[in-house]
């Protein structure tokens, strides 16, 4: 059955060339299409100098270009529909599906062996336990480190980077609020409370906190601004109101 659906599919994606080989009469070639551009061109242009938009003189030196541009396009010699050609579609069409088919096939190719899975498994656990090392090596290392020092802050800056690659997004929060206490920055601040955010899967009040210093403390143009202001906004939905805000009410 198997089989059936993979040659189905084959002549699925086969499908659009036999359509266009069939309607070759329509294919616009590369001549079509020049010259339809330069056209256009020409349309363009006359609309900037109806329109005020370009003066006469530069007008008519535009037109004298792309008139220039129309003859040469013109002039391109277009492919002939010899049976060479014909012959070298068909082989493609045939080519397609049967190289589809070869590459399914349950013994493999010689020349691309299959991978199992548990390979695939173990390669991944691999690689994953050589992250888990380094991130302990920076631990260590930072636990050597004078902890209120420059080379600390950028200990943490990197260690949250790394978590983040592993998608600990809590544990790379925690690092670079750590960073953030040793100096804010306003970027780092709004990287450390989406993680957080997206870690705890809604605005947490710490989160929210930053967003509104990193708001505070950030250029207008702060690409990120407009994240931090959609997050404060779901913040107001989703957390309560300061208690402050009820009891001043008369």
């Amino acid at each position: 059955m198997i089989w059936l659906w993979m040659a189905v599919l084959s002549l699925v994606a086969v499908a659009p060339v036999l359509v266009i080989w069939l309607r070759r009469g329509t294919i616009r070639y590369r001549r079509d299409t020049a010259v339809a551009l330069h056209r256009s061109q020409l349309d363009e242009i006359e609309r900037d100098r109806v329109d005020g938009r370009l003066p006469e003189a530069e007008f008519q030196g535009a037109k004298l270009e792309v008139q220039r541009r129309l003859l040469v396009a013109d002039s391109i010699p277009e492919p002939a529909a010899d049976g060479q050609a014909r012959g070298l579609l068909i082989a493609t069409l045939v080519a397609i599906p049967v190289a589809a088919v070869a590459l399914f096939v349950p013994g493999g190719l010689p020349f691309v062996p299959s991978e199992p899975h548990s390979a695939v498994l173990h390669a991944q656990s691999a690689a994953r336990a050589q992250d888990d090392a380094l991130i302990a090596k920076l631990e260590q290392k930072l636990s050597q480190i004078p902890p209120h020092s420059e080379q600390a802050r950028q200990g943490y800056l990197l260690l949250g980077q790394a978590l983040v690659s592993q998608n600990k997004l809590a544990a790379a929060a925690k690092a670079w609020t750590v960073a953030l206490g040793l100096k804010f920055n306003a970027t780092l601040a709004a990287e450390t409370a989406e993680a957080e955010t997206e870690a705890a899967g809604h605005v947490t009040p710490t989160a929210l906190n930053l967003f509104h210093q990193a708001l505070d403390k950030a250029p207008a143009n702060a690409p990120w601004r407009s994240l931090a202001e959609q997050r404060l906004r779901e913040a107001a939905v989703t957390l309560p109101a300061p208690q402050g805000d009820a009891t001043s009410k008369p």
